[in-house]
């Protein structure tokens, strides 16, 4: 994994590999909840996910809900 990833990028990234975000949808404010931060926070750390480790992660919109997986 990157090595310029933040405590909470690794820790959000190694729970998204964990959950199965691919087939249910993901919730960001569950996600915030779960690692008591703001929504915010979270949306900046999948982004950063996005760019640091493209080939890891993937986030797609479908049927109206996002989804994300991570490997």
């Amino acid at each position: 994994m990157a090595d310029d990833l933040s405590e909470l990028e690794a820790r959000l990234f190694e729970w998204i590999r964990q959950s199965d975000f691919h087939t249910m949808p993901w919730s960001t404010s569950n996600a915030a909840k779960a690692f008591k931060v703001n929504k915010d926070e979270i949306y900046e750390a999948v982004a950063a996910l996005t760019k640091k480790v493209p080939d890891r992660i993937q986030v797609f919109y479908k049927e109206g809900t996002l989804h994300i997986a991570a490997e």
